[in-house]
């Protein structure tokens, strides 16, 4: 444990205490959202240093006393056992981990390989994820969609936020990073007449969102299409074109929104999705160019392969990178995913125990 890093973060927690105890800094939102999830995020470890020492100053009381009277002995032997307990929870959570833990996400769905099944498929983990956002007490917004000529989901793309300051600063991303990637689906279609089981493909991306203050965006580096938005089959939604494309030059990132009847209000969750892909491309830039830095990094699931498997005949998911298999494949698709979520942070924790870099893919 080190204990310089230790009274770091301490000092910092006070300094934040102080800063949120001030009337002035809840004038500006941001800031006092940035502060608070900080908060948050130190206040185990200000909690469980104080648990240990004094549970350190009550051990050399009993001792102290023991010498004295014996009765004391056996209150000295349950502290001198109690104690390792609480200094491994403390060195865990010292242990570097992920600074978007305590972000919201946008998480985009596409559909793949499959066709019309693919997107129907990506409808049912659209109603996945929102079921378990619901369950979670979490917020949702549709910042884009594109349905499909069946009900089902081309393109979707929805904000999740926590409510107020998540707990111990682990927020949204915390638990929802482990999903993107590709998502592989084998059912008989509802398009298939001959009751043939097919498979196919969805891509899921999860991005932390970035406040505005964290990535600074040059209006000149824009270039802003409008265009009438439609719906399945090429239907028109708008009679005017309200529909928003953003490109920023430099990177050639593109997004697109055109759910809104304004023009304006698409623009606005467009570059909300903008920020936030810029602010992960640079990470993934500067962790690229220094290995330290990623090994700092606790996102480290591979997500440009195949992650998942959901066969519907014989009702299972199937996690390939933590070989990580359950029967209750209905339950999940249903918003009960913590039983992957739960297993997939346990094996990153596992990995950065033993110090490793990734969570193994075998």
């Amino acid at each position: 444990m080190s204990t310089d890093r230790l009274a770091t973060l301490l000092d910092e927690y006070a300094d934040l205490e102080k800063r949120l105890a001030d009337p002035a800094i809840h004038a500006d939102q941001a800031t006092a959202r940035q502060v608070g999830r900080r908060f948050a995020e130190l206040t185990p470890i200000h909690k469980t240093a104080a648990e240990l020492t004094q549970a350190r100053s009550d051990l050399a009381a009993a001792r102290e006393l023991a010498a004295e009277d014996a009765e004391f002995a056996a209150e000295a032997d349950a502290l001198a056992e109690r104690i390792p307990g609480i200094e491994e929870k403390l060195a865990e959570l010292l242990m570097p981990r992920d600074p978007n833990d305590g972000k919201d996400v946008i998480l985009e769905i596409k559909a793949g390989e499959g066709g019309e099944e693919s997107a129907l498929f990506a409808g049912d983990l659209l109603r996945m994820y929102l079921r378990y956002a619901e369950r979670r007490g979490w917020v949702t917004e549709v910042l884009d969609s594109q349905e499909s000529d069946l009900g089902g989901m081309k393109d979707v793309a929805v904000a999740i936020k926590t409510k107020g300051v998540p707990d111990g600063g682990y927020g949204v991303w915390s638990r929802l990073k482990w999903e993107g990637g590709v998502h592989r689906v084998q059912r008989v279609p509802a398009t298939e007449s001959q009751g043939r089981i097919h498979t196919s493909a969805v891509g899921v991306l999860v991005t932390p969102e970035a406040e505005e203050a964290e990535v600074e965006i040059d209006q000149n580096d824009l270039r802003v299409d409008v265009f009438r938005s439609s719906g399945p089959g090429g239907q028109s939604v708008n009679t005017t074109d309200s529909a928003v494309r953003i490109t920023h030059l430099p990177t050639g990132v593109v997004v697109s929104c055109q759910n809104e009847r304004s023009q304006l209000q698409n623009k606005d969750r467009a570059m909300r999705m903008l920020r936030a892909k810029l602010a992960q491309l640079a990470e993934e830039q500067a962790a690229a160019a220094a290995s330290d830095a990623r090994r700092a990094q606790v996102r480290t699931v591979d997500r440009s392969e195949r992650i998942r498997t959901y066969n519907f005949p014989q009702n299972r998911i199937s996690d390939h990178r933590i070989n990580f298999t359950a029967y209750n494949l209905d339950l999940v698709l249903a918003g009960d995913a913590d039983g992957v979520l739960d297993a997939l942070t346990e094996a990153d924790r596992a990995a950065r125990l033993a110090g490793e870099t990734e969570l193994s893919r075998r």
